[in-house]
């Protein structure tokens, strides 16, 4: 079933080819698109299964054996997070498409979504399955290259200048990665992880800490860990709502794969542990105080993700079995969490017509239901019983105290303090966009509402609400004077604007897809200690890739 690992690449590269031919086809482009990661989806889930029962899957690309050539590597910590990141990319173009119909906008000027969408999915997946430090940094650029894409989408100045400081930061993240892989090729004379473990110790011990710390800052950019983490709440928010969802939930954990991977196969030694669970108490905390501060939903759940990033980062920390089988439980765990956060966000600023608490109100009687997809989600980050957020939390506070060092309890502080102002800080939102009333300054006084890309209409404040016997769909009263998209002109909008069925119905089912992560958390915790076990016995993975040795 070797055959299989390719496709996981080929086929997202191939339907971004093909969706590129098809730009004045847009219902053409969203069927090939959602194929593609089914295709994907269905790929991954295979691999989860067989590498579990049959160990890891090598494919030495072009039949030129390790280390000269390319090798993709599929171990059961990279078909969790392939399975997982396929899911949400599923669920994300979902959303995506039914903004895009419920805007009726038909042949939109945007149709380079999908293209673009397809290559961010085989950025991602090929990150997941890149057995040399080479091949991962081509995933790194195709990932930069399509998320710009992404970000800027539209062409607002505001866009432009968030999009401008994710790509310099990128860019520097991806100069630094690019050096360490030179010093890596100069110092072990390969590039191959699997040699580079067998080489690495051989090195004298400042020429391994010098590698060690400039792959450690580039992957910690990419992973947005303190204190590199200052571009990330200036870029997510303003990107349309699926594509913050994806970014979110995805491209930070791409980070936290290098780093574990840096980590467990070709660092072993505890050279930085310390430094790690300093970084990580620090991400917590400064990321939790960041949420706390602000006023705008999009912008707290971004902090919110960069704190949470710490528990990762943690378990990484800790060295051990247990700990890096929690932190590999809760990095499935957030990416589900998180990415339906913000899909709710989006729907909250759809009804609300601003995601801005200090303008939002009465989203309880105007959307009762949308109330329930918020507080799941939210009580599931803020790590209450019995939710996977518990599990995954009180995974890595129990692995902390096996290791029963003064910096491990301190983590341990560190994460309490952080899970209760996370509750805290969802709670504000819950209490001033649902349940507090619309304040009577924007309740009487019309919106300006710039449209997203895939949306050419939202109505700004919660009216009364009615629900169409047509469709089903959620319907908000009153009148709006919008702004088209495409030519800037402005007019004015009376009547209702519809909440779809499709789009509360893909929230719903991310909504309930993070539920099930907790009626499947003992085999799921147990898929993810063994993945640990792997991970902490690197010998496996050299000889899976090179071959058993004499």
């Amino acid at each position: 079933m070797t055959f299989l690992v390719p496709l996981l690449v080929l086929v997202p590269l191939l339907g971004a080819a093909v969706a590129l031919g098809l730009l004045r086809h847009q219902r053409i482009q969203r069927a090939i698109t959602v194929a593609v990661l089914v295709i994907a989806l269905a790929v991954a889930a295979t691999l989860m299964v067989l590498v579990d029962h049959h160990g890891t899957i090598v494919v030495q690309v072009g039949g030129w054996d390790a280390p000269y050539g390319i090798s993709l590597v599929v171990d059961r910590l990279s078909a969790l997070l392939l399975t997982v990141s396929a899911s949400v990319l599923l669920i994300v173009l979902l959303f995506s498409i039914g903004q895009g119909l419920a805007a009726d906008d038909g042949e939109a000027p945007v149709t380079i979504f999908y293209p673009t969408y397809l290559v961010l999915a085989a950025g991602v997946l090929d990150s997941f399955i890149a057995g040399d430090l080479f091949n991962l940094y081509v995933a790194f650029e195709m990932l930069l290259v399509a998320s710009y894409v992404l970000i800027t989408l539209g062409g607002s100045e505001q866009r432009v200048r968030a999009g401008t400081t994710y790509i310099v930061t990128s860019l520097i993240a991806s100069a630094i990665f690019l050096s360490a892989i030179g010093l890596v090729y100069g110092a072990t004379g390969t590039v191959n992880i699997a040699q580079i473990s067998e080489r690495m110790a051989a090195l004298p011990d400042h020429v391994q800490l010098l590698i060690h710390t400039m792959l450690l800052i580039g992957f910690g950019i990419k992973a947005a860990v303190f204190p590199l983490a200052f571009w990330l709440p200036d870029s997510y928010p303003t990107a349309p709502a699926p594509v913050t969802a994806v970014f979110a939930g995805l491209l930070t954990k791409v980070g936290i794969y290098a780093i574990i991977r840096l980590e467990t196969i070709m660092f072993p030694r505890p050279q930085l542990n310390t430094v790690l669970l300093v970084v990580a108490a620090l991400t917590m905390i400064v990321g939790v105080l960041g949420a706390v501060s602000q006023t705008d939903v999009k912008r707290l759940l971004s902090f919110t993700l960069i704190s949470h990033i710490g528990f990762m980062v943690m378990g990484v920390g800790l060295g051990s079995v247990v700990g890096t089988a929690a932190a590999v439980f809760y990095t499935v765990h957030h990416i589900v969490v998180q990415t339906t956060l913000f899909l709710v966000s989006g729907l909250m600023e759809r009804v609300g017509g601003t995601t801005s608490t200090r303008s939002l109100g009465g989203l309880l009687k105007a959307a009762p239901f949308l109330a329930a997809l918020y507080l799941i989600p939210a009580f599931n980050l803020g790590g209450i019983p019995p939710f996977s957020g518990f599990i995954g939390k009180l995974g890595l506070f129990r692995a902390a105290a096996i290791d029963g060092s003064p910096l491990a309890y301190m983590t341990i502080a560190a994460g309490i303090v952080t899970s209760l102002l996370t509750l805290y800080a969802l709670m504000r939102v819950w209490d001033a966009a649902f349940w507090r009333p619309k304040p009577a300054a924007e309740a009487a006084a019309p919106h300006v509402a710039v449209a997203e890309p895939h949306e050419s209409l939202r109505a700004p404040e919660p009216a009364p609400v009615t629900r169409s016997e047509a469709d089903g769909s959620v319907l908000s009263g009153g009148s709006v004077t919008v702004t088209d998209p495409v030519t800037g002109s402005m007019h004015h909008v009376s009547g209702r604007t519809r909440l779809p069925r499709m789009l509360v119905g893909v929230t719903t089912v991310a909504v309930l897809g993070s539920v099930a992560l907790t009626v499947v958390a003992g085999p799921l915790y147990g898929y993810a200690t063994r993945a640990a076990e792997s991970l902490e016995s690197p010998q496996q993975y050299v000889e899976a890739v090179l071959g058993a040795r004499p």
